[in-house]
């Protein structure tokens, strides 16, 4: 019998400022919950107001880690030091992998209406902290959709769902990243092999969380941000309204962690170079 996940912690998001001032909730990347391996921020961006995002992402560095930005509103455009650019509008998915380390901006592309994202980093192995760096981009039409019998509907970002993969591939992490959507008082399980860090966050409606034979589940209204306990089996049921969430999973490094900014190495002396590249032009490597 599968053991169901039970709930570590709930986290109410910290309304901040990030970029050049695009505000944010952050779920993960806090005081109250600063890494959950292998996951190192988790931020929710959405307004309808363009002074709150208008300014976004310019140019900035990341190493040794990936970032991952799934659109639900809006238009950004992003372009790098390797020469890639492009625009992710709505449902639209990017795996970026900074890996040794790469310059890039994401920037609004719209003067009015809503705004509306998430943000993920992931972090990489040591063998692959220095790896050269790469995008693993699809537009909404190309992301896998599972549709229910009772209605739930999952988009698959990455990972597996009733034996549809996600187009995200050759993550160490061996991740799960899904958006599920729940008609009011529908049922959704979904295996997580014991071992990995789970969390889920509920951005639309309200769900209950961690219920089992012996404990009752718990009633999460959105915006919150659920940490589980160890278990095989994650179970959630919607709310008497409809429910919607993000379901993120994956396999711990468990290596040390040196951190400071976009930066994220295993070692002070690591991190001391990363700057130092960044300050003499060395940052960007030539893989030509």
């Amino acid at each position: 019998m599968k053991e169901v996940r039970r709930i570590a912690e709930i986290i109410t998001p910290e309304t901040t400022s990030d970029g050049a001032g695009v505000t944010l909730k952050r779920g993960l990347g806090t005081a109250k919950l600063n890494y959950l391996d292998p996951f190192l921020l988790f931020d929710h961006f959405g307004s309808s107001n363009p002074d709150e995002y208008i300014a976004g992402f310019p140019m900035h560095p990341h190493r040794g880690i990936e970032t991952v930005t799934y659109m639900l509103k809006g238009l950004i455009k992003h372009k790098d030091s390797s020469g890639n650019e492009g625009v992710l509008g709505e449902g639209d998915v990017q795996w970026m992998t900074a890996g040794s380390g790469i310059m890039h901006e994401e920037m609004p592309q719209m003067e009015e209406g809503k705004m509306e994202g998430f943000q993920l980093w992931v972090n990489l192995p040591a063998k692959n902290k220095m790896m050269r760096p790469r995008y693993q981009e699809f537009k909404s039409a190309e992301v896998p959709v599972v549709t229910a019998k009772d209605g739930a509907v999952i988009k698959v970002l990455a990972g597996e769902v009733d034996e549809t993969k996600g187009l995200v591939k050759d993550i160490e992490a061996n991740p799960t990243y899904i958006d599920v959507t729940l008609e009011g008082g529908v049922d959704f399980a979904k295996s997580i092999p014991k071992g990995h860090s789970v969390f889920a966050y509920v951005f639309e409606g309200a769900a209950e969380f961690g219920g089992n034979d012996t404990d009752e589940a718990t009633l999460v209204e959105a915006p919150r941000l659920v940490v589980f306990k160890d278990g095989d089996l994650v179970k959630i049921k919607a709310s008497e309204r409809v429910a919607r969430f993000l379901l993120v999973s994956g396999q711990p490094l468990g290596e040390p962690i040196a951190r400071y900014g976009p930066f994220v190495m295993n070692t002070r002396e690591e991190i001391q170079q990363a700057l130092t590249d960044l300050q003499t032009g060395a940052f960007v490597k030539s893989y030509e």
